[in-house]
């Protein structure tokens, strides 16, 4: 009887203790890529400045909305995160740092953009209309979403990352230029007034050795006076090669040929470099970023990347104008169709 008049316990709610935690992980995973970490490289930065000024540098034709600064940002954005969202504005393109979507069949429908302001960011709900939306690396199971170029060699990103972290580890925590210098046997302090004598110790990895007498009561060997050098041996482990191959992996994932890079390049190849990132890389982007924009601001837009880079051969082009021209001029002479005969060697 008396428990009816038991006091209940409070009802105890149990909640996930890293469910925030798994949810803003994710989302830094989503927005910054792989790991986050590889972008922070010399490498990663030097493609997507390649990206950023080629784009830049653009023509666009059929709109004023594509500025250099918009073409800018696409391409800093497309490098990093393989895709970017701007609204589409009456005072221009506003670029998005942060965006969720709804889909119809793969297609997407609506937005709700995150855009930057210097007091916070401000959050706005638009159709897909009034949105333009650069996707580079879509999977055919999320065609609504880009994938950066380092998601797509996750492995070769975490390799570089990690060898340059390691280097620089080493370099800041090893005792490089320390040695081991034997002393005789002495009182602890004297020692350490000795210890700190010594100047030019490296995060404190000067040591000292006790050189011990012989039995008879003679000194050490000579050869026990000899210092010896604490620095780390890397070369076994090969760090330039692994270093050089990281990067090459990574300029290659970015439509960057490795020799524009090396040291010893020559201008041809710089040439040939150039014209391998701009046709096979920057200008089908372009071209997506132009049938984009041409759906959604409604008149025909065109964005070449080829003429401002010169990523052609000028003397060969030449020789093929020059070939042409007197091809036309034998033709009008000898009273054939010059378009005929521009139809054989299939040129438009």
């Amino acid at each position: 009887m008396f428990g009816l008049f038991r006091r209940r316990q409070p009802k105890v709610e149990k909640r996930s203790t890293g469910y925030t935690a798994d949810l803003i992980a994710a989302r830094d995973v989503y927005i910054s890529g792989a790991r986050g970490v590889a972008e922070l490289t010399a490498t990663v930065q030097a493609c997507a400045g390649l990206w950023e000024g080629a784009m830049a540098l653009a023509d666009v034709e059929g709109t004023d909305l594509l500025d250099r600064r918009s073409m800018a940002l696409l391409a800093r954005s497309a490098a990093l995160r393989g895709e970017a969202v701007f609204l589409i504005d009456d005072d221009g393109l506003i670029p998005a740092f942060d965006w969720h979507l709804t889909t119809r069949f793969g297609k997407p429908t609506a937005y709700r953009l995150s855009l930057p302001d210097a007091g916070g960011g401000t959050t706005r709900t638009v159709l897909a209309a009034e949105v333009l939306h650069l996707r580079v690396g879509s999977d055919p199971s999320a065609p609504y979403a880009g994938t950066a170029p380092l998601r797509r060699a996750q492995i070769s990103a975490v390799l570089l990352n990690e060898i340059e972290g390691a280097l620089a580890e080493v370099f800041s925590t090893a005792p490089i230029g320390s040695q081991v210098v034997p002393f005789p046997e002495s009182p602890d302090i004297d020692m350490e007034k000795i210890a700190r004598d010594f100047r030019g110790k490296r995060g404190r990895v000067l040591l000292r050795e006790s050189v011990a007498v012989t039995a008879a009561g003679g000194p050490a060997p000579s050869t026990d006076w000899r210092p010896q050098d604490t620095t780390p041996d890397l070369s076994r482990i090969m760090p330039v090669q692994m270093l050089d191959e990281a990067r090459n992996a990574i300029l290659s994932v970015f439509g960057v040929l490795p020799g524009l890079l090396n040291p010893s390049t020559t201008g041809p190849m710089v040439r040939e470099g150039q014209r391998h990132l701009a046709t096979w890389t920057l200008q089908p982007i372009a071209a997506l970023l132009a049938e984009e924009a041409t759906a959604k601001l409604g008149s025909p837009v065109k964005i070449d990347v080829m003429r401002p880079l010169q990523a052609f051969d000028a003397g060969g082009r030449a020789r093929a104008a020059a070939a042409v021209v007197e091809m036309l001029a034998r033709a009008k002479e000898t009273g054939i169709d010059p378009s005929e005969a521009l139809r054989l060697v299939d040129w438009d």
